[in-house]
């Protein structure tokens, strides 16, 4: 057995989409918690480097990075590769937790906003990994456990909204948020086989209810309608998804591919 703490990512370096988001912010101090450098991806430069200069008071002056990126748009993320891969540094992780797309019902989702949610939620996470792919296999060598891509998915991929909890149509969880949800299931089953020989392992998380602050505060009756659906009747913490975040990322999970986790009180065990 390896002498190490393996729910530690000391020496690791992980690349964090949608970092400034609401589960962003508490994947990026878990990660730099258990001692790993961050590099923080998004579209608003001002965001992320407060968020860094927070976490660099945690960790130290190394310990995280930003990286400015529209991830829906080809020529901003071929960019942002680039400037990656030609720093010099490893990396060992990738967390693909950016997400767009609007609410709504079918009544009025329209093609367009299949097309945004697509190219977010599921083309931007294969390119990353397929143009850092090289990166993460280099840095996967002799490390336990490898390179770790997580890919932040939803209990939507697996299971349909109920409509009744969302009474609302202008506020119901759209299609498109599912059937990317569950694409992003399934490429990331595709790609731990076909990336497993070059030692870089694959895994999904399927969150269940977490709403933001903002929510929680504006609509108490929908986290009310979301609590009753849990066995464990509350809504998730931030800190929830955090935490098995990092221990995919760890040697802890070294064999450990191609699994989509659920993180929802027990949802789909219904």
């Amino acid at each position: 057995m390896p002498e190490l703490d393996p729910f530690r990512l000391d020496g690791q370096r992980v690349l964090l989409t949608g970092a400034a988001g609401h589960l962003g912010r508490s994947i990026g101090r878990a990660i730099v918690a258990a001692g790993g450098r961050i590099v923080l991806a998004g579209r608003t430069r001002s965001t992320l480097s407060r968020m860094a200069d927070d976490l660099r008071g945690e960790g130290g002056p190394d310990t995280a990075s930003v990286l400015v990126v529209d991830l829906a748009d080809d020529e901003s993320r071929v960019r942002a590769v680039e400037k990656l891969a030609s720093d010099g540094g490893s990396l060992t992780g990738i967390v693909n937790n950016a997400y767009g797309g609007r609410a709504g019902s079918i009544d009025d989702i329209r093609a367009e906003d299949f097309q945004h949610a697509c190219a977010l939620n599921l083309v931007a996470p294969f390119e990353l990994t397929r143009l850092l792919l090289d990166l993460l296999a280099r840095s996967a060598k002799d490390r336990p456990g490898g390179s770790s891509v997580v890919n932040i998915a939803s209990m939507y991929g697996m299971v349909s909204p109920d409509p009744s909890a969302y009474p609302d149509e202008r506020s119901r969880n759209p299609p498109h948020y599912g059937a990317t949800k569950g694409g992003l299931i399934q490429m990331s089953r595709y790609l731990a086989c076909h990336l497993a020989p070059r030692n870089v392992r694959v895994n999904s998380l399927a969150p269940g209810p977490f709403p933001s602050e903002h929510v929680q505060l504006e609509q108490p009756a929908l986290v009310e309608r979301l609590s009753a659906k849990v066995p464990m009747g509350r809504p998730g913490l931030p800190h929830e998804v955090a935490w098995a975040v990092v221990f995919l990322l760890s040697p802890a999970s070294s064999y450990i591919t191609g699994a989509n986790i659920p993180v929802d009180g027990g949802w789909t065990a219904w």
